[in-house]
């Protein structure tokens, strides 16, 4: 329900689009409000005001439901759906001529949560303003005047905060605010107040109001770790001087460091010690995953605490964990029965911000399927601290109940397990909406619907992750017994499928990938998994192993287990030194996992204390074992020359083994008998 309470003389001129410029008096500018509702668009209200006004005080227009909101209803949460605006839509309300000056836009919700957005339209040419109603209402103030001829501003600098030595790329967003499309523009950067680094983008079309992503053309070459401030702003426009310099430059602190090094093969040669980090006294309860904060420097660790249905979930955060001056803090959001219910998953992006997956068919509790991963900020004046609206998340979608496992992509995009539906799902939150509020619209949903997937139960988490190079993704796939790799770079892109639950900018499915099984064998309940170079190291819930695989061929070859002798591990992540850590469920703690100078095996040499017989054979053969091998358990395979197994195995007491491989064609193959010391490795020939 809208009402004009105006009394403006406009000079109207007959126009054949309501997107041509208006025609107004000198002195004034057509104004048109667009504004955009959630699922609730009968929660909220709004007034145009003279600048400074109160609410019903000279009101030139009002929009939503005036009946049961109004001015007073903020958080009254008591208006229906017989009044208002619809859901999901979007209004626009034309305002007509308005004299140049301030006005005051405000917004008031029923249920105190936000919800509508308000882009501000002058000349029906210009979207200068864009407001986002929070909590149970705002004032918004904005101007009534043309833009400036040339006016750009930095907006963000998208460089990580966190990068390692070497040639560094310098991105960033620019917005046009000016009257004129943008079709050059001087960038330029500079560290630690050094000299300006400048380059001139060219063929250039960012409309006005727009914005636009870019990356400088010249990379900053660093050798040495520490903090730099990098100052990063705009020049000329067109060849013209900016006339708004207030708005050109904008500043980042960038910390140089050194990547997460590959020690895994310490593993393999040292006898390893498991060092409890964090406890119940740090209030770890129920833990379900970790993961490092991307600034790795601050050795920041988060736990995720699996919490109740009736409680929903927290959080444990370690700063300098595992050194001496290691502090911890517990947290909760204000509304983690819904954003943060049943946590199965933890995982950073290199923006900062984290994503959790909820472990449940419904957050709302009522029987359906609003679910999905969240996304929060990892800044603690934002993160679990009261925003004036619904809880402290920044963005949540709800396209994948029981959502198992979530890793990060890029920027707030993220792939996730949806058991649900049985399939990866990658989201893209795209611009997070704010603490608290509920604009979904520019959410991206993707199903990769070539293979299935599935959980084994609602207690244990199905974890994910992407390699260093973003290009495949490993998938615990426990309810079918194996581990999957899926190349994130193949596939196409069809449409297939409307959302529920909220309405996105994009809800696609993609087909035709390269995937592949590497594991289908070894496994009882593998949980956590994490990938390094050519290592990938999965955590097994139910005997306590960490298991080390080659995951570059197909199938992974199992290298080495370490029995940590615990059964509740969960999530399993590398942390900046190199090292495992882990969270253990039943003991309500997290360790690291220390290689020392032990050495792990002895000087015997295994290989020496088996014969295979014959050999050459026709695919018939036997394995004699000596006393060193006679009481070991050993997974026996055998390997053709593509990497494939061919044939599997266990052995476990006696001092022969016999084989039969007489199906297979002629060849050489390699015989494979891998114990938790080692992999003893022999060639065998095939004739017939």
């Amino acid at each position: 329900m809208k009402k004009n309470y105006m009394f403006l003389i406009c000079v109207i001129s007959t126009i054949t689009s309501q997107h041509l410029k208006a025609q107004c008096p000198p002195g004034e500018m057509d104004l048109r409000i667009e504004v955009s509702t959630d699922d609730y668009g009968y929660e909220g209200y709004w007034q145009l005001i003279p600048f400074g006004n109160t609410c019903g005080a000279g009101t030139i227009w009002e929009g939503g439901n005036d009946v049961q909101v109004g001015c007073l209803g903020g958080g009254g949460q008591d208006a229906t759906t017989a009044y208002g605006y619809g859901d999901n839509i979007t209004i626009s309300e034309s305002i007509g001529c308005v004299s140049e000056g301030t006005y005051d836009l405000i917004y008031v919700d029923d249920w105190g949560d936000g919800g509508m957005t308000f882009h501000i339209v002058l000349d029906n040419i210009f979207p200068m303003y864009h407001f986002m109603g929070m909590g149970a209402g705002n004032t918004f103030t904005f101007e009534v005047t043309p833009p400036l001829d040339y006016d750009a501003s930095i907006t963000a600098i998208s460089t990580n905060a966190y990068v390692n030595p070497g040639d560094v790329t310098i991105s960033g967003t620019v917005a046009n605010y000016s009257a004129n499309t943008i079709t050059s523009l001087e960038v330029m950067y500079s560290i630690d107040g050094g000299p300006e680094v400048l380059s001139t983008l060219t063929g250039l079309n960012i409309a006005p109001f727009e914005q636009y992503s870019f990356s400088h053309p010249i990379v900053w070459n660093v050798t040495e770790n520490g903090d730099y401030n990098i100052l990063l702003q705009t020049g000329k426009i067109n060849g013209n001087n900016d006339l708004n310099i207030e708005n050109d430059t904008l500043s980042k602190l960038i910390i140089v460091g050194d990547p997460i090094p590959n020690i895994i093969d310490d593993y393999f040669n040292f006898v390893e010690d498991y060092i409890v980090i964090g406890n119940a006294s740090d209030e770890i309860n129920n833990p379900t995953d970790l993961d490092f904060h991307p600034v790795l420097s601050d050795y920041q660790l988060w736990i995720t605490n699996k919490g109740t249905m009736a409680s929903g979930g927290s959080t444990v955060t370690f700063w300098d964990a595992g050194k001496p001056d290691q502090t911890s803090l517990w947290k909760q959001d204000g509304n983690a029965w819904h954003f943060m219910l049943l946590p199965t998953s933890i995982a950073f992006s290199e923006n900062t911000n984290f994503a959790t997956g909820v472990g449940a068919q419904d957050a709302n509790h009522s029987g359906g399927t609003f679910t999905g991963p969240t996304l929060w900020s990892s800044d603690m004046d934002i993160y679990g601290e009261p925003s004036g609206g619904n809880g402290s998340h920044i963005d949540m979608l709800h396209q994948s109940p029981y959502t198992m496992g979530v890793c990060a992509d890029e920027h707030n995009a993220f792939y996730a397990f949806c058991d649900w539906h049985g399939h990866i799902h990658y989201y893209d939150f795209q611009k997070d909406h704010g603490p608290g509020n509920d604009d979904h619209a520019d959410g991206i949903v993707r199903k990769y619907t070539d293979f299935s997937i599935e959980k084994i139960n609602e207690n244990l988490p199905c974890h994910i992750t992407l390699d260093k190079e973003k290009i495949w993704l490993f998938i615990v796939d426990a309810g079918n017994g194996r581990i999957m790799k899926l190349n994130t770079t193949t596939g196409n892109i069809i449409d297939d499928w409307a959302p529920t639950n909220e309405p996105l900018e994009e809800s696609t499915s993609v087909v035709g990938c390269e995937y592949y099984e590497i594991v289908t064998e070894g496994l009882i309940e593998p949980v956590g998994i994490s990938v390094i170079d050519n290592y990938m190291l999965v955590s097994d819930h139910a005997n306590g192993d960490i298991i080390i695989y080659d995951h570059t061929t197909v199938p992974a070859v199992e290298l080495k287990r370490l029995h940590t002798g615990r059964t509740g591990l969960m999530g399993i992540t590398l942390g900046p030194d190199g090292h495992i850590w882990f969270v253990d469920q039943d003991e309500n703690e997290l360790v690291r996992v220390d290689p020392t100078n032990t050495v792990a095996i002895n000087d015997l040499d295994l290989s020496k204390c088996l014969t295979v017989y014959p050999n050459p054979s026709n695919g018939n053969f036997q394995i004699l074992f000596d006393n060193n091998l006679t009481h070991s358990d050993l997974l026996v395979n055998v390997i053709n020359t593509l990497g494939e197994i061919v044939y599997s195995t266990y052995k476990n007491e006696g001092t022969v083994l016999q084989i039969d491989i007489s199906s297979v064609s002629s060849g050489t193959y390699i015989l494979n008998l891998i114990s938790d010391k080692e992999i003893i490795s022999k060639n065998i020939l095939i004739m017939k």
